[in-house]
């Protein structure tokens, strides 16, 4: 009879006929080769690629935050149900601080405790990160100081300790997935996108920001989706990804189909179109998620190039994706990592390798469209103001400092900047398809002032066209920066000799 691998051998006594055996000697044994070939002239990061409990993984964070305290630092957002801390490691040039127009992304790991796959990864993540930074790795240092990323590797870890208890071997297609309390986190979310399909019809129902409904709190929310949303209302975040298991695709919302007869039907957001671009930039880099379009792991749907819609793949509500995008600024898609969703040790090296450049490609992927800030004739950052994008029926509001970002792809886009009490401000904005960052559009709104104009909209009605308020059409040029040009009109008073009405232009 073998003895079970986990045992120490020579304390037992056990000779080598009696079957004691290790099944992750050749990892380590190709670990330590690896390890010893590496001189000290090309150093690089080295990564134990093996699993990790929760307590392992604890530790591994906060040391990894420890090494690189000048780019990182770990903070809880609150507790699972049976007491775990929720860790998050966040990576930037000034950690713990929001910086002006720099980007927030965040990276979810593990929220269904049976799909290991992605807090291991996020893990590597976080130590690949903090070590190529250090080494002076250029691509890592332009990515850190350039952007603020949050990753929370595991979201469920008491489901990642029953799953965990079982092993890879013996694990169950749904052991763990659910918390402490029986309940799935990705189901748990308040259903903003009923109330979306109820109301979209009406022209002026605004679909971003969506109010939680007090009927939700008369159910049962897990802690860990409570903290989770604290999270995502508390900072300004841009993007994010969710890693899961089970399948190889990449899908994006809407997650819950838009006929309540109809399981699996197509389900756009406004978004459609840079939601799909979001989507295959991580299944582009994959090693292998874009390059077949059948199925890999017994399931029945049409995919695109390893991406599909939620509603048309699974359809379900409560979603931690819809939610999201209905009540906040974020933009996140679900990324579903292998077949398997809980791999062999072995498999996690390999599995890296695939996920890497992917990884890296989602983090870049941030920087694109356009972001600014929102301030009055004084300078003043506006908190709260709304950027919306003409065709696209899903606004954008600005952070604490004035400061937004919005994913737009290339080409030309009407941008307007209102805020409650402020004037409305319209700008032309064209974006290059060469352009490899984010354009920069500013916008400076006028106080209006009640006494003159006791209803809030009436401005609107003085000024239906805005044209006292256009200040001609911004470019963004190459390097990102928006480029002052005159309005249509001015070539008519140029033509015909009259002195240009420099009054009409407001910062010219």
């Amino acid at each position: 009879m073998a003895w079970p691998y986990f045992l120490d051998c020579d304390r037992f006594f056990a000779a080598n006929e009696e079957g004691c055996f290790d099944p992750l000697s050749g990892l380590k044994a190709r670990q330590e080769v690896t390890l010893s070939s590496l001189s000290p002239e090309e150093p690089s990061t080295i990564i134990q690629f093996i699993y990790a409990s929760n307590a392992q993984m604890y530790s591994l964070l906060k040391r990894t935050a420890a090494k690189c305290s000048h780019i990182s630092h770990v903070y809880s957002i609150g507790r699972s149900t049976e007491g775990r801390d929720l860790l998050v490691i966040e990576f930037t040039d000034n950690p713990g601080h929001h910086e002006l127009l720099e980007p927030e992304i965040k990276l979810i790991g593990n929220m269904h405790g049976n799909e290991v796959l992605g807090r291991q990864l996020l893990i590597y993540l976080a130590q690949y990160l903090c070590s190529e930074y250090t080494l002076g790795n250029q691509r890592i240092q332009s990515i850190i100081n350039n952007t603020r990323i949050h990753i929370l590797a595991s979201m469920n870890p008491d489901g990642y300790e029953v799953a965990a208890s079982e092993g890879h071997l013996l694990n169950g297609w749904t052991s763990g997935r659910a918390n402490a309390q029986n309940l799935d986190l990705n189901r748990n979310f308040p259903d903003l996108t009923s109330i979306f399909y109820r109301n979209r019809r009406s022209r002026h129902y605004r679909i971003d920001h969506i109010p939680i409904p007090d009927s939700y709190w008369f159910g049962k929310v897990a802690p860990e989706t409570y903290a989770v949303m604290k999270w995502i209302r508390s900072l300004p975040f841009v993007q994010s990804a969710s890693l899961h298991g089970g399948e190889l695709v990449v899908s994006y919302p809407f997650d819950f189909s838009r006929d309540s007869h109809e399981e699996k039907m197509f389900s756009p957001t406004p978004d459609e179109q840079i939601f799909k671009q979001l989507a295959r930039t991580y299944a582009d880099a994959h090693a292998t998620m874009s390059n077949n379009d059948t199925d890999r792991c017994g399931a029945s749907f049409y995919r695109n190039r390893g991406i599909i819609n939620g509603a048309l793949w699974y359809s379900f509500a409560g979603g931690m994706s819809d939610f999201n995008y209905l009540h906040t600024n974020c933009m996140e898609i679900t990324v579903e990592l292998g077949c398997d969703k809980f791999p062999s040790e072995a498999e996690l090296y390999p599995e890296w390798k695939r996920n890497k450049e992917a990884l890296l490609s989602f983090l870049e992927s941030v920087h694109r469209g356009v972001k600014g800030v929102v301030r009055d004739t004084n300078g003043n950052g506006i908190k709260g103001a709304t950027v919306s994008v003409r065709g696209i029926r899903k606004d954008v509001t600005t952070a604490e400092d004035g400061d937004y970002w919005r994913l737009v792809n290339p080409g030309t886009h009407i941008l307007t900047a209102t805020a409650k009490g402020y004037s409305k401000v319209s700008k032309r904005v064209y974006l290059p398809h060469n352009l490899n960052k984010a354009g920069q559009v500013n916008f400076v709104l006028e106080k209006v002032y009640d006494h003159l104009f006791p209803m809030a909209d009436s401005w609107d009605r003085f000024d239906p066209y805005n044209q006292f308020e256009h200040h001609g059409e911004p470019v963004v040029t190459e390097e990102g920066i928006e480029r002052q040009e005159k309005p249509w009109w001015w070539n008519y008073f140029s033509q015909s000799g009259m002195s240009s009405p420099n009054w009409l232009l407001k910062n010219v």
